[in-house]
């Protein structure tokens, strides 16, 4: 299946960088190329693109994509949060500009034995870099229901998050589950009817959840912050498009305590304790994508797009 994701809040992440002709620019979610090439065709010979992901299938779409800007970009098979070490092996210590396009692609949830549609039955997967040893099927069957909870609940924010994990630690005494179809039934039987009938998809919250649990999508978003700020040069910005309330929340949090870590005490009259702001938060209130948008790409519904600007 060919590697197929339309990159959303495109035009405006690009404005948002204000990109440099001669710049370095990372993309840390390079999945199809989309922002990434919107990047490499605003650089001059001496601009560079350096694209991370840790989806092979990512890697090998965009690397055909962004084929025709040759020496320009660099394409690494990593997470983005090893990217100050994985830049410092290119010689790289500071970048003009960081994209990062969170959640899953299309083309992750549209292939169906990725495991991560509920629309389809397939293996329970939900990898997203298939190196990994452990898959949401060891989630499913080896976290405790109070787990199971806990991430339906926290990460899912679904309000029969009890109920669904009941179900879970249920089920699997009889069988181990192992498809996400067997999973999708187990959750419709937690859910009351009436609900189903008049909400989206009785699955989506709890695949939501366990696909973040997985990856460790929020842990790695939260340690990885303060880092790739602190890579930015002058002037050099920081695009996050998130999909998620905790994802937003640690990028909106992330950006305010760089842009005031002072820790004293308020009734301090001056700031004693040494800590300087590394730069200004460009969007007080996120972008967001538009009515066009949203008819285009039902995908862009909950995309919401922060920036933030480096000063030294």
């Amino acid at each position: 299946m060919e590697f197929r994701h339309t990159s959303v809040l495109l035009s405006e992440t690009i404005d948002a960088l204000q990109i440099k002709p001669d710049g370095i620019y990372v993309d840390g979610t390079l999945g199809g190329g989309g922002h990434s090439y919107e990047i490499c065709r605003r650089l001059s010979e001496k601009g560079r693109l350096i694209g991370i992901d840790q989806d092979a299938a990512a890697i090998a779409a965009a690397t055909e994509r962004l084929g025709e800007f040759k020496d320009k970009v660099t394409i690494i098979r990593s997470n983005y949060c090893e990217m100050k070490e994985k830049l410092a092996d290119l010689g790289v210590t500071s970048v003009d500009g960081i994209v990062l396009d969170l959640g899953v692609s299309s083309y992750q949830l549209d292939t169906a034995d990725r495991g991560f549609t509920y629309r389809e039955d397939a293996p329970l997967d939900m990898r997203m870099d298939q190196r990994q040893v452990r898959t949401a099927k060891d989630i499913v069957n080896g976290y405790s229901e109070m787990e199971l909870y806990r991430i339906i609940r926290d990460y899912g924010e679904d309000r029969f998050a009890k109920n669904i994990a009941k179900h879970i630690a249920q089920a699997r005494q009889k069988k181990t589950l192992e498809t996400t179809g067997e999973l999708i039934n187990v959750i419709k039987a937690a859910i009351p009817a009436k609900i189903r009938a008049v909400g989206g998809h009785p699955a989506k919250k709890t695949f939501q959840a366990i696909r973040i649990e997985l990856n460790n999508e929020l842990g790695v978003l939260s340690d990885s912050l303060d880092d790739m700020i602190k890579l930015l040069n002058d002037k050099g910005r920081i695009c996050i498009i998130t999909f998620h309330s905790l994802e937003d929340r640690i990028v909106k949090n992330g950006f305010r305590r760089n842009e005031n870590p002072c820790t004293c005490p308020k009734e301090f009259p001056v700031c004693v304790c040494g800590n300087r702001s590394r730069g200004k938060i460009i969007t007080r209130k996120p972008i967001l994508p538009d009515e066009e948008e949203l008819k285009s790409n039902s995908r862009a519904k909950s995309a919401k797009l922060r920036v933030f600007e480096r000063s030294i």
